[in-house]
């Protein structure tokens, strides 16, 4: 995992969503550029789709209330039409390698909202990997934003076979 750099990391806010408000809706998109190492984060209402990359290489995520408590749910998009799965096991990896920076990017990008509202650290981020594999669609608990390192929590994944959500 790269280490994250504050100043490579470009923030915007859409659709009338502020530093502080609305939490619920309100929708990342993380994108990158692979020549630079820039970082791109878009926060509103609703994901920035325009921004979106044909590879497929974006963290989506928003924040959702389900069973009396805020979640942070991530999708990850793993399948770009490859026909081989040996492609689709690469992006896992690299997935699972690059998220706890982008994590940490969204963090930081939204630091005010979490100055705010610091019960937001204590949320579960909830990841879903996209997948038409069965071996690879499923849903990780990924700890929370108060952890400094956030990481994938042992034993804590199950393979769905579809998207799952909340």
């Amino acid at each position: 995992m790269s280490e994250f750099q504050p100043e490579k990391l470009s923030i915007e806010f859409i659709e009338g969503t502020t530093d502080t408000h609305p939490i619920i809706p309100r929708r990342y998109t993380l994108t990158h550029s692979d020549h630079t190492g820039d970082l791109f984060l878009t926060i509103g209402h609703g994901f920035a789709w325009d921004n979106i990359n044909p590879l497929r290489d974006e963290v989506l995520g928003e924040w959702i209330f389900s069973d009396g408590t805020l979640k942070f749910l991530v999708y990850l998009y793993i399948d770009r039409g490859e026909v081989d799965p040996s492609v689709a096991a690469r992006r896992v990896d690299i997935f699972k390698h690059e998220l706890p920076l982008a994590l940490h990017a969204i963090k930081y990008g939204d630091r005010n909202l979490f100055d705010t509202y610091p019960s937001l650290l204590q949320s579960p981020i909830l990841v879903h990997f996209m997948s038409a594999y069965p071996e690879f669609a499923r849903q990780e608990i990924w700890g929370s934003f108060k952890v400094k390192s956030i990481s994938k929590t042992k034993g804590m994944s199950c393979n769905l076979g579809i998207p799952f959500y909340f």
